[in-house]
């Protein structure tokens, strides 16, 4: 048995050979195929990966509690902000917080001298450092009273020092943020883009107090982070956390709840369902290739059905069965399919690896994938040449003779 599929399958590739041109163009739809849906699902696992990796570089224990529900396009209720008060209660009333950091963010034009750049303003304490997991990389954090009066203090962020003082030593000099001077007193560690390009770095701290004063011009904070002290307490945090926050904004019942409260796990879940479901959809569109390229090849078989008419009334004629054909013919489609399957894999992870060096996310192999586009490959060669395979098994010796 082993025998005569040996001998069938050297028989495929001799025959393949002899026509080579033809059967790199029918192997090219199964190549595209397989090629695009590697390509696909990689770039999306990459994905997938990096903005995982932008969550946990936040902090993988950190809680974001924001105002308003998450309503959907329906929900136009205008959301009530925090205001400091909340900030206090939630650090006196909560567990296992490591870190509360109160958040009011606008964006303004950095000035010094001649030179303008547009930026964040970040105001917040020296919190928010612990809570997302930001380093100095030179000066010295907010003092009690600078956080208390509202000074105009500030650090930059690696993109801001670079622009406005093209390597010059930050510290200590004075910039304009919008309507507000404040005096550089630190810098941040770089951190660079993060997977959707937007740049970390682009940005300026500043107390909460001289941020609401001079650019905002009111009180309310638009958010507030929650560091937590350990993964194990994540749930019992965040149900303290529902808990102070409805009291303090008097929620009777889930329909008037009016803030959200979200961690960095629970983020990265849902990015992580969005990105899965979109790669599978990519992916079974890139699939209809591969049907496509199984239809060329029971063509292209049955063309060669016909063009063989002779020798198969030949080999039926000295002996061979309807087996023998059949498995001769099947043996061919699978080569051919496979052919085009293995060349669709290498191409595959090239285009993975340089569509993942181009956008900046990691190069990830699914072995998986790999494993299912050559099984793949193989019950396209069977399903799409099993009809060109049992036309030729069929064949009376005598007509194909006379033929």
């Amino acid at each position: 048995m082993m025998t005569g599929i040996w001998s069938a399958l050297a028989m495929a590739v001799t025959e393949l050979r002899r026509n080579l041109t033809r059967t790199l163009l029918t192997s090219l739809g199964i190549l595209i195929g397989v090629a695009a849906v590697i390509v696909m699902v990689g770039v999306g696992r990459g994905a997938t990966a990096s903005i995982e990796g932008d969550l946990a570089s936040m902090g993988s224990n950190l809680i974001f509690l924001v105002p308003g529900t998450d309503g959907g396009p329906r929900d136009h209720s205008v959301p009530v902000p925090f205001e400091l008060a909340d900030v206090y209660a939630l650090q006196q009333q909560v567990p296992y917080l490591s870190a509360v950091a109160p958040l009011s963010t606008t964006s303004v034009t950095a000035t010094l001298g001649g030179v303008d750049w547009k930026t964040t303003v970040d105001g917040t304490t020296n919190a928010y450092l612990l809570a997302m997991a930001r380093e100095l990389e030179e000066g010295r954090l907010f003092t009690e009273g600078e956080l208390r009066s509202g000074a105009g203090v500030c650090m930059l962020g690696a993109t801001v020092k670079e622009e406005l003082f093209a390597g010059m030593d930050p510290i200590g000099s004075a910039i304009r943020l919008g309507k507000m001077s404040c005096t550089v007193v630190g810098v941040l560690e770089a951190k660079g883009a993060n997977t959707m390009g937007m740049d970390q770095d682009n940005m300026v701290i500043a107390p909460l107090a001289a941020v609401q004063r001079r650019l905002l011009g009111n009180t309310s904070v638009s958010m507030i982070l929650l560091s937590v002290d350990s993964e194990a307490h994540m749930n019992k945090v965040k149900r303290a956390v529902d808990e102070v926050m409805r009291q303090r904004r008097h929620v009777t019942g889930d329909a008037t709840v009016d803030f959200s409260v979200h961690d960095t796990a629970e983020m990265a879940t849902m990015v992580s369902g969005v990105t899965t479901i979109l790669t599978a959809f990519l992916a079974a569109v890139a699939g209809i290739s591969l049907l496509v390229g199984g239809i060329g090849i029971m063509n292209i078989m049955l063309v060669s059905v016909t063009e063989r008419t002779r020798e198969i009334g030949v080999r039926m004629a000295i002996g061979a069965l309807e087996r023998d054909v059949m498995t001769q013919f099947l043996i061919e489609a699978v080569v051919l399919s496979m052919f085009g399957g293995v060349m669709g894999i290498l191409l595959g992870l090239g285009g993975t690896a340089l569509i993942s060096a181009l956008v900046g996310v990691p190069f990830v192999v699914d072995p998986l994938i790999v494993g299912l586009a050559v099984s793949f490959s193989a019950g396209m060669g069977v399903a799409f040449g099993w009809f060109p395979a049992r036309r030729a098994a069929r064949m009376e010796p005598i007509e194909a003779l006379r033929r």
